[in-house]
């Protein structure tokens, strides 16, 4: 995104040319490497006073002395920074003891410049790095950045080494930084060692939602479908909150197979045709579609990898997209928002053959003709049957595309990139900021105005725009309409008379009762997939366990046939060591209410399924493990002896399926110690 704001510049002189280093392949460096790595100016410091996240205390350049410095200007809302993180991941981890990466969040919009939205952007992207909020742009002044995202090399001894705007991060700096390494390392002047910054996600409380992106109604069911974005999961749940169906393991991935086996990436958008749901799975650049009966997840379309190039058409698993961020089935065509590439595309679902609808993929409001209108950020759908309404995020507008083969763009409410706020009214003068969901009833459409933190009301016809629900302050506060407090809400959807909305940074989904006019919190930890609680006393009658005991919190599963999940979660920096044993037995206190079909000769791996038989009543189920793992980068491993004690109640509508989480907790070995495999 290019800033269209002028901004007074203190003059650098900057290697811009990063592309075109001399040998950039080598190791070493040499005559006009060595003049590049060493640097033409002074990199300036950081001002004092400013807010830092991701770390304890705030950090000078001159903190840094003998580290490479990677700058990323960024600003929270902006899809290409997004496209930037993972290379920068990429980066930190290959070079974990030379490079230290600092994000300048120098914010678009008024809502970024919060240090507290900034933050739940941190745990929302899984940033690792400390980040500066420089609101005031003092730093990308400083540095005469002009576009988001621009990132900028200081070489261990603060000078600048040159700068690059736009994504593919990776590709630019790795060759850099890896001759950069051996150049600093050969002439002494490289701190090695890993630097530890105290991360937000390390404070960060715990919830059964991990950052809601979407919620879609299925209305001929009466259910809800929540993208638990953050959990890399689809839920199915009940309007009272139970847990129909979930959808994929839980675990970041792109496999296809079985609702257990699945995985996904951040998944956005989805939309529920027949007994098909397809779904937007956003950070994969891929289209997966869920099939209710066979409970099986498919690879529809998209490659895995983000598009590079735009405006390129294909088929299926051929075709490269670029962060589809929801989706919307009408007349045997799928249609994608294209975030990414500032477009909506359409896919026939019968020959999978996919292409841009509308938007010619530059970023700005342009109307007219679908395939030369100018798109920004589309990311909610919606649709009257006749058009497809959609949320430009990045222009703060709502607009529509007739769907038609000649069918036109036009704008409801809304002006230009830099056009946002918070003004009710005709469209002349009414403004959004950054609305993310949309969704079509009776008329009228409903907004999720997620920078505003407001539910709007929007007359397509007439084109009015009113705040419905919400004081305009982030919160999490429920009452009267004009009470209720959300947070960046980024998904909203109608059924029996409610909006209900995923209130992203909030982790719920919150539910506008649209006849009291009242907003309430609905709670969806009913389901069938548990949490720890603290340990308890050991069962009474039974032999002493010698391990830890748990006692889980108390769940449902449906009457009849079922499976019991059992799955454990290890520390990230532990490993299952090969041929290493795993002990799990499951029974129950009443064989008559719940029993367990083990196989004794099945040899524990996890996830483990269990089938069960189930008959009306409520009884306890008790899990006994012994975890084996090890570090990844050692032998010397240890066990975990772990006792779970489950409350289980038996209830009609409630899901078949129950998922129990083993959490192991275990100390590094000590060198000599442990069990050695």
């Amino acid at each position: 995104m290019i800033s269209g704001t002028a901004r007074n510049i203190i003059a650098i002189t900057v290697m811009i040319a990063l592309l075109i280093i001399p040998g950039c392949g080598d190791s070493t460096a040499q005559g006009d490497d060595a003049e590049l790595l060493d640097g033409q100016a002074p990199a300036p410091e950081f001002p004092s006073g400013m807010e830092w996240l991701n770390t304890d205390n705030p950090i000078k350049l001159s903190d840094l002395k003998g580290k490479l410095v990677l700058l990323d200007f960024w600003t929270f809302c902006c899809i290409n920074c997004m496209h930037v993180i993972p290379d920068l991941t990429k980066l930190e981890h290959k070079y974990s003891q030379e490079l230290v990466v600092i994000g300048v969040h120098s914010a678009k919009f008024t809502n970024e410049r919060g240090a507290e939205s900034i933050r739940q952007a941190i745990l929302r992207y899984g940033i690792e790095h400390p980040v500066v909020n420089d609101k005031d742009f003092k730093i990308w002044n400083a540095y005469g950045a002009r576009a988001w995202p621009t990132l900028v090399l200081i070489n261990p001894n603060g000078q600048v080494v040159g700068s690059h705007s736009g994504e593919g991060a990776f590709d630019v700096f790795d060759p850099l930084i890896e001759k950069a390494v051996a150049y600093f390392d050969k002439k002494g002047e490289l701190d090695r060692s890993e630097p530890d910054f105290a991360l937000e996600s390390e404070k960060a409380e715990e919830s059964y939602l991990a950052f809601p992106g979407k919620i879609k109604a299925d209305t001929d069911g009466n259910r809800l479908i929540i993208t638990d974005s953050n959990n890399d999961r689809i839920l199915i749940i009940s309007e009272k909150g139970d847990i129909i169906e979930i959808i994929g393991s839980g675990e970041r991935g792109s496999a296809d197979g079985s609702f257990e086996e699945a995985s996904f990436n951040r998944p956005q958008g989805t939309y529920l045709d027949g007994n098909t749901l397809y779904i937007a799975d956003t950070e994969n650049h891929l289209i997966r579609s869920a099939n209710l009966e066979t409970r099986e997840v498919t690879t529809l379309l998209g490659t895995g990898e983000q598009a590079r190039a735009y405006n390129e058409p294909g088929t299926g698993t051929e075709v490269a997209l670029n962060s589809p961020w929801d989706v919307l089935v009408h007349n045997g065509t799928l249609y994608i928002a294209m975030a990414g590439s500032h477009q909506i595309w359409e896919a026939d679902l019968k020959t999978f053959l996919f292409k841009p609808f509308a938007g010619s993929g530059r970023e700005a409001r342009i109307d007219g003709n679908r395939i030369d209108a100018a798109l920004a950020q589309p990311s909610g759908l919606t649709s009257d049957g006749e058009k497809l309404y959609f949320t430009d995020s990045e222009t703060s507008s709502i607009r529509w595309v007739e769907l038609t083969p000649d069918g036109r763009v036009e704008t409801v409410i809304g002006d230009d990139l830099f056009e946002f706020g918070d003004i009710d009214g005709p469209a002349n003068v009414a403004r959004l900021q950054h609305p993310l969901g949309i969704v079509w009833h009776d008329g009228v459409l409903y907004v999720a105005d997620t920078y505003n933190s407001k539910v709007k009301v929007i007359d397509p016809v007439n084109k009015t725009s009113g705040t419905y629900a919400g004081t305009g302050e982030h919160g999490n506060r429920d009452g009267a309409f004009d009470e209720a407090q959300f947070f960046e809400p980024g998904g909203i959807t109608f059924l029996n008379g409610r909006l209900y909305i995923a209130d992203t940074n909030n982790d719920k989904i919150r539910v506008l009762d649209m006849k009291s006019k009242t907003v309430s919190t609905l709670d969806v930890s009913k389901g069938s997939e548990t949490v720890e609680s603290s340990a308890s006393d050991e069962p009474e009658g039974e032999e002493e366990f010698l391990g830890r005991t748990v006692t889980l919190s108390s769940k449902e599963i449906g009457p009849g046939e079922g499976k019991l999940i059992v799955k454990a979660v290890i520390p990230p920096d532990f490993k299952f060591p090969e041929g290493a044993p795993q002990y799990l037995v499951c029974r129950s206190r009443d064989d008559s209410v719940i029993q367990p079909i083990v196989d004794e000769d099945a040899k524990a791996a996890y996830p483990m399924t269990i089938p069960v038989k189930t008959h009306s009543g409520e009884t306890e189920l008790i899990i006994e493990a012994s975890l084996y793992i090890c570090p990844k980068h050692s032998n010397i491993c240890t066990a975990d002896n772990v006792q779970l004690t489950i409350p289980v109640m038996v209830t009609e509508g409630a899901s078949a399926i129950l998922t129990i989480k083993i959490k192991a907790e275990v100390e590094t070995p000590a060198a000599g110690g442990g069990l050695l495999y």
